[in-house]
């Protein structure tokens, strides 16, 4: 039975055509705004990046040497500074590079708060490659599924040769019951901001686990910290003192 209000597309397969508001670059600048402002709020509901961190970053950290770590395509900026808040209450030392080429995320980012430790650029992945630079994690969230197969390879390639220890994707897991809480929940900020309307398209252009396994290609494994998440992972080899 089908219940009203609760109806959902055809998410069998993934939908490569759907383009979120935000990523257009002539998009209303104060809705952009608010966005990357409520950004906090639902990413720290539905992205999971606590259990993240202390599963698969925190274990890396040291309190005698700074650990680097690189947020790809960092938007407003609240993982970079977020994680870099848990390391420092856990009594570790990092410094975070939040990453974005979008000058108007870059602007919005660089214009909050100071956080310690981090620090934003307004570059891609490519452009950290070509300068020869290296961090010991390197992170993201909610940027895979934004990629067409051949961005999605160049990121996977760039976070290899970026990342000395250890990389981890964070995304949304393409599936009804996602795309109908979140349908739900965040019914409240239709108005005057894209999360509500960009999240519905970004589940319908995320990929499942085994979509997913199946796009990173070797090396690269996918789990699943609960049915709404997908969490690209590759280690590479610790360098010394890290791990």
């Amino acid at each position: 039975m089908r219940v009203p209000g609760l109806a959902v597309p055809d998410l069998t397969v993934r939908d490569r055509t759907a383009v979120e508001l935000m990523d257009d670059p002539g998009c209303d600048l104060a809705a952009l705004e608010r966005t990357y402002a409520q950004f906090r709020a639902v990413n720290a509901v539905v992205a999971g990046w606590q259990w993240a961190y202390r599963r698969h970053v925190r274990p890396l950290l040291r309190a005698d040497r700074v650990t680097t770590v690189l947020d790809v395509g960092s938007g407003g900026g609240d993982l970079a500074r977020a994680l870099a808040r848990w390391a420092r209450r856990d009594g570790r030392r990092v410094e975070v590079t939040g990453i974005d080429p979008d000058p108007r995320a870059h602007a919005w980012a660089t214009r909050q708060p100071p956080v310690p430790g981090v620090g934003f650029r307004c570059a891609g992945s490519g452009d950290l490659v070509a300068e020869g630079r290296r961090f010991d994690v390197v992170v993201s969230n909610h940027v895979l599924h934004h990629l067409d197969e051949a961005a999605l390879r160049a990121l996977l390639a760039d976070s290899r040769a970026l990342a000395r220890a250890r990389v981890a994707h964070s995304d949304i897991a393409r599936g009804a019951w996602a795309y109908r809480l979140f349908r739900v929940g965040t019914r409240p900020l239709a108005s005057g901001s894209f999360v509500h309307e960009d999240g519905l398209t970004s589940i319908r252009r995320s990929y499942t686990p085994a979509e997913l396994a199946a796009a990173a290609g070797p090396g690269w494994r996918v789990e699943r910290p609960w049915p709404a998440r997908n969490l690209l992972l590759d280690d590479g080899p610790a360098p010394d003192g890290v791990g």
